[in-house]
């Protein structure tokens, strides 16, 4: 008889529902935005939500998204460097889950790669369980 194993489960977005067991790996890669169509559309048109949802989790409730999101928004809006506060926030949930700094270091991704970057941040949470849109 021939034996085939089950594919590992998923969100209907692509990306496993078990935890990694390899320390310093990404869940998913930098330019995989499109394995999750529904952040990666909220991402491209508000990415303060994206941000404020990510930082919330990260920062394990302390402050709200809408908080961190406003912020992402007046940085963006009146400085255009918003990607200082945001890999600041990349830097953290690397250092949570001790994954690696890739593709290049945090700044680096989020100056050239802004929208990747949260995309990957946010699809990295939900493969670890987290529903960042709830804030848990």
């Amino acid at each position: 008889m021939h034996s085939s194993t089950a594919p590992p489960p998923q969100y209907a977005t692509g990306v496993p529902t078990h935890h990694m067991t390899t320390p310093g790996e990404w869940s998913t890669g930098l330019c995989d935005c499109t394995k999750d169509m529904s952040s990666c559309c909220m991402t491209c048109w508000c990415p303060c939500i994206t941000f404020g949802q990510i930082a919330e989790v990260v920062d394990k409730g302390t402050t709200s998204c809408g908080v961190h999101g406003a912020l992402y928004s007046i940085l963006c809006l009146f400085t255009g460097c918003q990607c200082i506060y945001s890999c600041m926030y990349r830097s953290k949930l690397r250092h949570q889950y001790m994954l690696t700094e890739q593709p290049c270091n945090d700044c680096l991704v989020h100056c050239c790669c802004e929208y990747c970057a949260l995309c990957q941040e946010h699809r990295e949470l939900k493969y670890r369980g987290f529903e960042p849109s709830l804030g848990n």
